[in-house]
C-alpha cells in the first residue's frame, strides 16, 4: 500500500470555542464532575482479578506527596476527564493529593518520555490508552508498553466512531459509495503516528476505499475542521461527538466495535453495516516507571479497584460518558501485549 503524506490543513485562526469537547493543551486540575451530563452508561465492568485470580497482597506503601498523573492529550478530552474523575476520587479515598499534568504532543511520546525519566517511586504515571505502542508502531518511538511497569486499567471508551457531516452523507454505505466514486479525494482527519490513524487504515482497507489522510492534529482541531468542512470523515469518541451528534451538525455512520456498549446503544456497529471491522476499544491504564516496586503497584491495584466498584465513581466516570473497567496490573499488561499485536498486524498487512 503506498505511503501517505499527511498535510496540516489547520489555519492558525482556525480556533473554535468547544463546550464538550475540548483538546486545549491548557493543564489545569478542575474537577470533573460538572465537565458532561450523566448518558446513562452500562453498570461497571469489572474484570481482571475476578477472572484471572490476581488479587494482589495488602500493600504497605502509600503516597508522601502529590502524584502527578501525566495525561498524553490536551485538556477537556475522554482521556483528561477520566483521569480527572480518578484525581479527584482518589484523593477521597486515600487523603493523597493527586494532580493531572496535560503533556500533549508527538503522538503521546512528549508524555511517555516524562513518566520514563521520573523517578520509580509512585509519584509519577503516564494515564492513557495504547499510545506507547501505536508510537512505537508508527516508527515515532523505539519503545512500546515494555519500556514501563504496567499498572491497573481504570476505564473504558468504545472505539473511536466513524463520523460525517449529515448534509453530505446519510449512512455508511452513502460514504462509502461516495468515497469509490472519489478514490483519494475524500479527506479524513487523524493524527500522525495516532490510534486513529491504524482505525482509518484497517477501514479503508476492510471497505475498499482510499482516503486523504490528513494530520489536523487535537481531537479539538479534528472536531474544528469537521465543522469548517475541511474534511468528511472524523474518528472521534462519543464524549466529543455527542453535543454535535444531538445537534444534527454530525452524523455517525458507526462504531469498529464487536458489540453495540450501553454507551452507544443508538449506533449500529461497522459489522451490522457489512464492514467486518472490529477495532480495539480505549482502554485506559496506568504506566509507571520501569522500575517502579511491587507495592506500588499493587496499591495502585487495590485503590482502582475498589473506586470502579464504588457507586459514585461509577456515577462520576458515566458523566464524562464512559465506562468503569478495571483490570489488575497483570491483567493490563497482557491486554496491551495484546492490542499492540493487533495494531502492529494491520499495520504489517498493510505495508505488503
Amino acid at each position: 500500500m503506498k505511503k501517505r503524506f499527511l498535510a496540516a490543513v489547520m489555519a492558525a485562526g482556525l480556533v473554535l470555542s468547544m463546550t464538550a469537547c475540548g483538546g486545549s493543551q491548557t493543564q489545569t486540575t478542575a474537577a470533573t464532575t460538572e465537565a458532561q451530563k450523566a448518558a446513562g452508561t452500562e453498570a461497571a465492568t469489572t474484570k481482571g482479578s475476578e477472572a484471572a485470580s490476581t488479587e494482589t497482597a495488602a500493600s504497605a506503601w502509600k503516597p508522601t506527596t502529590t502524584v502527578s498523573i501525566v495525561v498524553p492529550a490536551g485538556a477537556g478530552g475522554n482521556t483528561d476527564l477520566s483521569a480527572r474523575v480518578f484525581a479527584e476520587y482518589a484523593k477521597k479515598m486515600t487523603g493523597a493529593d493527586f494532580i493531572v499534568v496535560n503533556a500533549n504532543g508527538a503522538a503521546g511520546s512528549v508524555a511517555a518520555n516524562q513518566v520514563r525519566s521520573a523517578a520509580p517511586d509512585g509519584h509519577t504515571f503516564l494515564y492513557g490508552h495504547n499510545l506507547v505502542n501505536v508510537a512505537n508502531i508508527a516508527g515515532v518511538t523505539d519503545y512500546n508498553y515494555t519500556a514501563f511497569k504496567l499498572g491497573p486499567t481504570f476505564a473504558l471508551d468504545p472505539a473511536q466512531q466513524l463520523y460525517a457531516n449529515p448534509e453530505k452523507y446519510k449512512t455508511l454505505d452513502d460514504f462509502i459509495k461516495a468515497a469509490k466514486a472519489n478514490p483519494g479525494k475524500l479527506k479524513a482527519c487523524t493524527e500522525v503516528g495516532a490510534y486513529t490513524y491504524y482505525e482509518l487504515l484497517a477501514f479503508e482497507k476492510v471497505a475498499g476505499i482510499d482516503l486523504d489522510l490528513v494530520d489536523v492534529g487535537s481531537n479539538s482541531d479534528k472536531v474544528a475542521a469537521m465543522l469548517s468542512g475541511q474534511v468528511d470523515l472524523m474518528p472521534g469518541a462519543y464524549i466529543n461527538c455527542k453535543d454535535y451528534l444531538e445537534a444534527g451538525q454530525f452524523v455517525c455512520l458507526g462504531a469498529p466495535t464487536k458489540e453495540r456498549y450501553e454507551l452507544i446503544k443508538d449506533i449500529p456497529t461497522l459489522a451490522e453495516q457489512g464492514v467486518n471491522l472490529i477495532y480495539p476499544n480505549c482502554e485506559f491504564s496506568f504506566y509507571f516507571p520501569k522500575d517502579t516496586s511491587d507495592d506500588v503497584i499493587a496499591w495502585y491495584d487495590q485503590l482502582v479497584k475498589k473506586m470502579t466498584e464504588d457507586p459514585e465513581v461509577k456515577e462520576a466516570i458515566a458523566k464524562v460518558e464512559m465506562m468503569p473497567y478495571y483490570l489488575s496490573s497483570a491483567d493490563s499488561e497482557a491486554n496491551d501485549e495484546k492490542i499492540y499485536n493487533e495494531i502492529k498486524q494491520i499495520a504489517d498487512d498493510l505495508a505488503k
